[in-house]
């Protein structure tokens, strides 16, 4: 099976997420991670086969297009190994240096 990743950003939180619940009922997709870039800005990426990546992606991006908040969509198949651990890293680096922040507080 062919994989593939799909990214939407949208304005708004609300509207990013009825975007991905259209995405998951309309393809077998599977959320890899969703990042507000601001209160205003939210990427959400999927994974899945290219085809069911395309479908989705094309419906959530539909449905964001008709509420006028569709700032941007890709597809990337066929992606490099390394490249769903960026999304995963980038949190974990987040999460590791709000550890951090909380333990010098406590100090």
């Amino acid at each position: 099976m062919a994989k593939a990743l799909g990214m939407i950003e949208t304005r708004g939180l609300a509207t990013s997420i009825e975007a991905l619940d259209v995405m998951v009922k309309t393809s077998f997709v599977q959320l890899v991670k969703q990042n507000m870039v601001d209160p205003a800005l939210v990427t959400i990426v999927v994974e899945g086969d290219v085809s069911a990546v395309k479908a989705a992606v094309e419906a959530g991006a539909d449905m964001a297009r008709k509420k006028g908040s569709l700032i941007a969509l890709h597809v990337i198949p066929h992606p490099d190994e390394s490249l769903p651990q960026l999304f995963m890293e980038k949190s974990n680096v987040k999460k590791q240096e709000k550890i951090e922040d909380n333990s010098e507080k406590k100090s």
